[in-house]
């Protein structure tokens, strides 16, 4: 079996790598959005690494066209959500279409690949406390323009498959962490700074942002375990919340981290880490993935924040060791 992920050298996508190279008889192979992303670790998990613009209509088709994958995980992306203010079009254009030009090469291709569209969480928006956990039929009300972005990958994983019978499987993952996250993200970022300051490279201090907004968290790998139980068994067109239905505060997932830390720490807000529009709680219902894959989460809140904090410790302890 031929697998494509696109944007293979992500957070997900590496991850992603990691655990299909444990299933024998696949052949993978994987998008990097430019030569830089390229590095040796990653080329041992997939060796088969191919540069491709996904806003690019020709080179996309180009690609699958070589390929001729029997599965592809569109993972490509602009994922980080203030950047999606800063910058509303390259967000936009990057994931709605890239997205378009994936599902259309596939039409146009008559190829019979089953395709993963990753939507997100945040296209439930601003929820009322009486309509959590969130379910797949929870209406839209999209807060950035990144959450607007997954609505229309999302839809358009939808019309491909009523319109064209294209095999696609939509997922809506909740936020998920775990090692190897870019530390744009809060929960990484909390645990470099911690990283860095136990080695004295820094104030033993932690900046932060808001601390009262609460997630449904994910370990990484759990969500990784989703993806691939949901294109292979999920039903075509639908749609599956990928969660643990759990929510936990900022501030309490930042006491997690520095009750793990072995110095003491100090917290202080940062106000140029607060975002322009914050959605209260996010917490979802994964009954519809459970249901249909037997999926549910094994690696618990407490034991992602520890691989997520020894990670750093290792990064910036070999950063350490290169200083002349």
């Amino acid at each position: 079996m031929k697998v494509l992920i696109t944007g293979a050298g992500g957070f997900v996508g590496g991850h992603l790598l990691t655990y299909l190279n444990k299933t024998a008889g696949m052949t993978l192979h994987g998008t990097l959005a430019s030569e830089a992303e390229r590095r040796p670790a990653l080329e041992a998990l997939c060796p088969n690494l191919w540069v491709v613009d996904v806003r690019d209509p020709a080179a996309v088709q180009a690609a699958l066209d070589a390929i001729r994958p029997d599965r592809i995980y569109h993972l490509a992306g602009q994922a980080y959500v203030p950047r999606s203010f800063e910058d509303p079009w390259d967000t936009l254009e990057t994931n709605i279409r890239g997205t378009l030009n994936i599902l259309e090469a596939v039409r146009v291709l008559k190829l019979p690949a089953r395709v993963l569209v990753v939507g997100s969480a945040e296209v439930y928006g601003a929820v009322r406390p009486e309509q959590l956990p969130l379910t797949e039929d929870t209406p839209f009300a999209p807060s950035s323009p990144y959450s607007v972005s997954k609505v229309g990958q999302d839809m358009l994983a939808l019309q491909y498959a009523l319109a064209h019978r294209v095999f696609t499987v939509r997922v809506r993952p909740f936020n998920h962490i775990g090692p190897g996250q870019n530390n744009r993200f809060a929960v990484s970022n909390w645990a470099l700074q911690i990283a860095e300051a136990e080695r004295g490279q820094r104030e033993p201090v932690v900046y932060v942002g808001e601390l009262e907004a609460a997630r449904d968290f994910t370990d990484v790998r759990d969500v990784v375990r989703a993806y691939v139980l949901a294109i292979n068994q999920g039903e075509p067109g639908a749609v599956y919340n990928v969660c643990t239905g759990q929510a936990y505060s900022m501030k309490v997932i930042l006491n997690k981290l520095i009750a793990l830390s072995k110095i003491p720490i100090e917290v202080r807000v940062d106000t140029g880490r607060l975002r322009p529009t914050e959605i209260p709680v996010l917490v979802g219902d994964c009954r519809r993935l459970r249901e249909r894959t037997g999926w549910q989460p094994q690696i618990s809140i407490d034991q992602s924040l520890r691989d997520a904090l020894d990670d750093w410790r290792q990064h910036v302890s070999a950063q350490a060791a290169k200083a002349p």
